[in-house]
């Protein structure tokens, strides 16, 4: 069983920048793909960005077309916990960001292909 707590929401004008954080507690965390994902009010759960373990032991990272250049996901094995730096940011971007975990080995922006999710952290971007 894996716990996730994310962090680091908040209310913010257009064009600045927010971290968030998921510390990731139980399973092995080095392991899991891990993904950010974000809901909108009266819209659906969508993939915002992954970091997902590859056969060569390295990660590969993902991205929301409409979030690359803008945001970027990272890791800490040694902390178990996985930020997304959010620059640029745009009043589209306001949502409910939740982090999510999974044993996948591939690209996926299925959330019902992730096992674990945090509880979610608001972020409100004003124009």
């Amino acid at each position: 069983q894996v716990q996730l707590v994310e962090s680091g929401g908040g209310l913010v004008q257009a064009g600045d920048s927010l971290r968030l954080s998921c510390a990731a507690s139980g399973g092995t965390f080095r392991r899991y793909a891990m993904g950010w994902f974000r809901q909108a009010p009266g819209k659906e759960r969508e993939f915002v960005a992954s970091s997902v373990l590859s056969p060569g032991n390295t990660y590969n990272t993902y991205y929301q077309d409409s979030v690359k250049g803008r945001f970027t996901i990272s890791r800490d094995n040694a902390k178990n916990t996985v930020y997304l730096q959010m620059n640029s940011l745009k009043p589209e971007d306001t949502a409910v960001y939740y982090c999510a975990a999974s044993g996948i080995w591939y690209r996926s922006t299925n959330p019902a292909d992730y096992d674990y999710w945090g509880q979610g952290t608001q972020v409100t971007v004003s124009s």
